[in-house]
């Protein structure tokens, strides 16, 4: 009888002794940043606002975080050809090329400076994208931030404009659907610039929410409160255009009341931020009055909805932001509140 006990609580040792050694092996998920040393090859020109000092300001702060122990910084991937293509068309792809290979200086399709480095910064952009769905998907990461430019949001299936080539967090949304069979993805964008390029993508989509809340009338001059989608995705395309000095009232507002109810009726099962922090007060191209607190507040709106419905699951990516501390000190209020949720 004792020979069988002690037999018994030997077991029981050895299976709590491996139960911690596998919980020591496979920590908790955390918040991950991604990032690609090759965005910094995107070169706009001297003086232009779009350069590679926003993301060595924003992954500067980011180092800050890693060093507190709530994040951890990775090293995303560079995307190809087909991944690229889930969006936009062949044609536009090779417009892309070909026109950085012959060193033309703007894109011809639209309002987007070229340099040699330009392809390769975009498709490391969207590879951390790809990276980030990966490792949220596969539940490597809680959530994700993506720390790319140039910035996506603006780039339609066949063109390019307001600094961006080809839109991220559009590829992001087709991939997670084609690889992970996700069915319905909530797209939140609160650039102070309308996310063109996204909504057009999508417009007859049915698979994708898209919630944009943006300063009218400025760049590029869309966005109205009436431009709702067609088809099967009649009413999932949102826009909420505010005037100039609107601030937390107005935007977070939106998202309280209206987002909030209708992601209650959509469901999503993924949810990725077109994070532009150029809605923040001070910044030289918008005119919003938002504070890093509201970006929190935000961010703990679309943590909500994606614990709700989509076990958790946010992959975020910057979009503009052009005053660097601003840009700095709200992508931490933003990603501390991801890695808090």
């Amino acid at each position: 009888m004792m020979r069988r006990r002690a037999f018994l609580e030997g077991g029981a040792a050895l299976a709590s002794t491996l139960l911690v050694g596998l919980a020591r092996a496979k920590p908790s998920p955390i918040t991950t940043v991604f990032h690609h040393p090759s965005c910094a090859k995107h070169i706009a020109g001297e003086g232009h606002p779009e350069h590679s000092g926003r993301t060595d300001a924003v992954l500067k702060a980011m180092g800050v975080l890693e060093r507190e122990g709530g994040i951890t910084l990775a090293k995303g991937k560079i995307a190809d050809e087909e991944e690229v293509q889930l969006v936009h068309s062949k044609s536009y792809f090779e417009r892309v090329k070909s026109e950085i290979q012959q060193g033309a200086p703007q894109l011809s399709a639209g309002d987007v400076a070229l340099s040699s480095g330009s392809l390769e910064a975009a498709l490391a952009a969207v590879g951390c994208l790809i990276s980030a769905v990966d490792a949220v998907m596969a539940g490597d990461a809680k959530n994700a931030f993506c720390a790319v430019r140039p910035p996506g949001h603006h780039a339609s299936a066949e063109r390019g404009m307001g600094f961006c080539l080809f839109n991220n967090v559009a590829v992001a949304a087709r991939y997670a659907r084609k690889k992970y069979g996700v069915q319905r993805v909530l797209i939140a964008d609160w650039d102070v610039h309308h996310g063109n390029g996204t909504q057009d993508i999508f417009w007859r989509d049915k698979s994708v929410m898209f919630f944009d809340t943006h300063m009218d009338p400025w760049y590029p001059g869309t966005g109205g409160i009436d431009e709702i989608g067609e088809g099967e995705a009649k009413g999932q395309i949102i826009n909420r255009p505010f005037p100039a000095g609107a601030g937390r009232e107005e935007i977070l507002g939106a998202y309280k009341e209206d987002l909030v109810p209708a992601a209650a009726h959509f469901k999503p099962e993924l949810v990725l931020i077109s994070a532009g922090f150029d809605s923040r007060a001070g910044d030289p191209l918008g005119q919003f009055q938002l504070a890093d607190k509201d970006y929190a507040a935000m961010t703990d709106v679309l943590t909500g909805i994606a614990r709700k419905y989509a076990g958790g699951r946010i992959v975020s990516a910057l979009e503009g932001g052009y005053n660097l501390k601003g840009l700095a000190s709200a992508t931490t209020a933003h990603v501390r509140r991801l890695a808090a949720a």
